[in-house]
């Protein structure tokens, strides 16, 4: 696991303490431990946790309270809370106040790998009222989608992102959410609906009741209690099984549901939102999702683009993730070289933002300059792009032919609506100050003017 996704576990039994440490050590997570809520406030602020998983019941600080200084301090750090039989309604609460999930004990490992994963996986909290702070890009397609959240963010209208993995589509969810003036304030629930087995899924969705099945040893709330008056996000929703098809069908259409093993009927008022990697039309062709519950699912349908389709946002995301990363790292890391900028450019990203994301980081974490470099880069994408320039078809222009500011022309010339857009925003941002923007962007005050002569900036703005 990278730096951004480090644990920190809380439990003042050394025992559990240590073999939750174990566990986590066995599956690579990066996981550090507290005796205490006292050291692990400590802990959090020594270094960057994105994660804690904290016992409920502790002497002196205990998890509730810990979770209320995480909330106000570390609004980008998930709290998971760890509770016994009897204490499920207070952990129940916590999720009202901001905790991300709750375990019981004992805690069985693949839950909580699970948790784990979609914790991180989550987008981080944040104070900000702006439903839209974590939506990086001003491409056409992005500001798209973003008006029709602002639209359909007063309707209990049901949700269907599609697009590749890696595009965005929890940040998307959370936007909606966050944008819903009726449910930003309750709980934003998230459930993987490919990570679980269904027995254990359907559980996860419409909790169980004693006895229900093996190892049902007390009564649980599923996901779609928890999310009661907000948000429930379900993601992959195309490998639910065929009965669970039908079950989340009867959720959407009449709101009720009951938990396995039980006999009593259930009300939910939240919004669903439905998210998928692969076409759900195609699916339904081929006979394997049902035709009915596409048609609930797809109430509103945002398809999120490749990064590839948006291939002008690139710069304003690999800002975003170096100052990001270099803020979680405690590093003085300023920017990137035109060189790499130009590998990055060219590289085609088929895992899309998250591999971008994590290509970012990991150049974080190695550089030892105050710009990343090529050499910072991995292998692949650097292959990648030589691979691309290679290829280029006769005719076009040499691809180590470079312009004076570096950059390959033929990329030159490809980027130069992207660039245009950036240097725009950077300007704006500075009330056109010619010599603040050149710092922002890491380049020469005369080469900040030569690029906007050439890309017909009206230099007569700046000073």
């Amino acid at each position: 696991m990278e730096p951004r996704s480090r644990i920190l576990m809380v439990d003042d039994d050394p025992l559990i303490r240590g073999s939750l440490y174990e566990l986590l050590r066995r599956r690579h997570f990066d996981v550090e431990t507290a005796a205490d809520g006292t050291e692990a406030l400590e802990r959090l602020k020594q270094k960057s946790f994105r994660l804690v998983i904290t016992d409920l019941r502790m002497p002196a600080i205990d998890g509730m309270s810990l979770l209320a200084h995480i909330r106000s301090e570390y609004p980008d750090v998930s709290v998971v809370l760890i509770t016994g039989f009897g204490t499920i309604a207070s952990a129940v609460e916590a999720i009202r106040q901001g905790a991300f999930d709750y375990l019981t004990k004992p805690v069985q490992p693949e839950e909580l790998e699970a948790t784990i994963q979609r914790a991180i996986d989550a987008p981080g909290s944040s104070t900000d009222e702006d439903p839209f702070s974590g939506v990086i890009g001003q491409h056409p397609s992005i500001q798209a989608i973003c008006e029709v959240v602002r639209s359909l963010a007063i309707s209990p209208a049901t949700v269907l992102l599609e697009g590749e993995s890696g595009t965005g589509k929890r940040v998307i969810a959370y936007a909606i959410h966050r944008a819903d003036p009726k449910r930003k304030t309750q709980p934003f629930i998230e459930v993987s609906c490919g990570a679980l087995p269904e027995t254990l899924l359907e559980s996860e969705l419409f909790g169980h009741v004693r006895g229900a099945f093996t190892g049902a040893i007390r009564d649980k709330q599923g996901r779609f209690e928890l999310a009661g008056g907000g948000t429930i996000l379900l993601d992959e929703i195309d490998t639910l099984s065929p009965a669970l098809q039908v079950k989340l069908l009867r959720v959407l259409q009449e709101r009720v549901f009951e938990r396995v093993g039980d006999t009593r009927t259930l009300k939910v008022d939240v919004r669903v939102i439905a998210a998928t990697n692969r076409p759900l039309a195609e699916l339904v062709r081929e006979g394997k999702f049902r035709e009915d519950l596409y048609y609930r699912v797809n109430v509103i349908a945002l398809r999120l683009p490749a990064l590839r389709e948006r291939q002008s946002d690139l710069p304003l995301l690999i800002d975003h993730f170096i100052k990001r990363s270099a803020h979680a790292m405690s590093k003085t890391i300023t920017g990137i070289d035109e060189a790499a900028l130009a590998v990055l450019l060219r590289y085609p990203w088929p895992g899309n933002i998250r591999e971008l994301e994590n290509v970012v980081e990991r150049a974080v974490v190695l550089s030892r300059r105050t710009r990343l470099g090529v050499e910072d880069l991995p292998d692949p994408v650097r292959a990648s792009a030589a691979t691309t320039t290679a290829s280029a078809e006769p005719g076009s222009p040499a691809p180590t032919a470079a312009s004076e500011t570096g950059q390959p022309t033929e990329l030159k010339a490809a980027l130069k609506i992207p660039e245009r857009e950036l240097i725009l925003k950077v300007l704006a941002e500075v009330r056109w100050n010619r010599s603040e923007a050149a710092q922002r962007l890491g380049i020469h005050r005369s080469t900040l003017y030569h690029k906007m002569r050439q890309l017909d900036i009206d230099t007569s703005l700046s000073s």
